[in-house]
């Protein structure tokens, strides 16, 4: 029996994002967006479905303003909420992106009370929270998609100074999806070789930065939106492991219980991801140095959950 996918949000990420699952062919793909976008949702599943002779897919595509077409998907991916703009931080969107996250997470618990639930939207840590909150499933079934595209930015800058294919780097990153992230040079290899012995400590560092501003720097080159084409793969890797119980170890914002030092709080760590979700919280043994990096990440994600209890938006 086929799989049933639904993406909430038809903009840049989540229309690139239904267009890269049709062609995978896992199962169904839905797209719904708000009502005030009328007959669009629509208009680009058309569009994705026509695409299927040319690139050779069968998948069923469904364009959508209503809830009722999602029912009883198996993984829901939440991409709805508005946009990162220049000059504006993560932490920015964090009223407005919660309202969304709560509304949409309150249909999918609805609808789909069996799915697990990928979170895209930002600030990402936050809104996984949010999602978590609202719905009230398990946290196995709630993760955020952040380690994954961070990891894979860090690759590109890392395979740009060392003149390498990208697919030989193995890069780690954990914390919070944002300034405060923790790309981990020392876990990270190029072939098996530990990246700290290829380059000098200077260059690294200015790849981690550059890491942590991968973001802000594709807004700033934009203008007018933020990164799609990155965002949209790395969910589909993640999709990939849960449809295909392929049981990946893949960097995503997991809610920790004690894991890492941390409790009540989504930061990106390595988890085994299979069939039912987060399967498995795998540990890595950091210096003092790295731990308190990661603290200050759970913190700063610790703030926008503390400030959207006193906006309201969650209990």
């Amino acid at each position: 029996m086929p799989k049933k996918i639904t993406i909430i949000g038809a903009g840049n990420v989540g229309a690139t994002l239904t267009q890269r699952l049709a062609e995978k062919e896992w199962g169904d793909v839905v797209m719904v967006d708000v009502p005030q976008t009328q007959d669009m949702p629509a208009g680009k599943a058309l569009d994705i479905s026509q695409a299927g002779l040319v690139y050779g897919y069968d998948t069923r595509v469904t364009g959508t303003t209503e809830y009722g077409p999602t029912a009883n998907s198996d993984i829901v991916v939440i991409t709805a909420g508005i946009p990162r703009k220049p000059g504006m931080s993560r932490d920015d969107l964090l009223n407005t992106n919660a309202g969304i996250v709560k509304s949409v997470s309150e249909q999918v618990a609805k609808h789909s009370p069996n799915a697990v639930v990928i979170v895209v939207s930002n600030p990402l840590d936050a809104m996984a929270y949010v999602a978590l909150k609202t719905t009230g499933f398990p946290r196995q079934r709630v993760l955020g998609m952040a380690g994954v595209l961070d990891s894979a930015r860090m690759a590109r800058f890392l395979a740009e100074a060392l003149n390498v294919s990208v697919e030989d780097i193995q890069p780690t990153v954990l914390g919070g999806h944002g300034d405060t992230m923790v790309p981990l040079v020392r876990y990270t290899t190029v072939a098996g070789v530990p990246v700290t012995e290829l380059l000098p400590k200077e260059k690294l560092d200015a790849i981690v930065q550059r890491t942590r501003d991968g973001g802000a720097e594709i807004v700033r080159l934009l203008k007018t939106g933020s990164a799609y084409y990155a965002p949209s793969a790395s969910v589909v890797a993640m999709v990939e492991s849960i449809v295909k119980d392929k049981k990946r170890i893949l960097p995503c914002a997991a809610y920790l219980e004690g894991e890492y030092d941390s409790r009540g709080v989504f930061l990106g760590v390595p988890v085994k991801l299979g069939a039912k979700g987060v399967e498995e919280i795998v540990p890595l043994r950091l210096t003092a140095e790295e731990q308190s990096e990661l603290k200050k990440s759970a913190d700063s994600v610790k703030d926008l959950i503390e400030t959207m209890r006193r906006s309201g938006v969650i209990g």
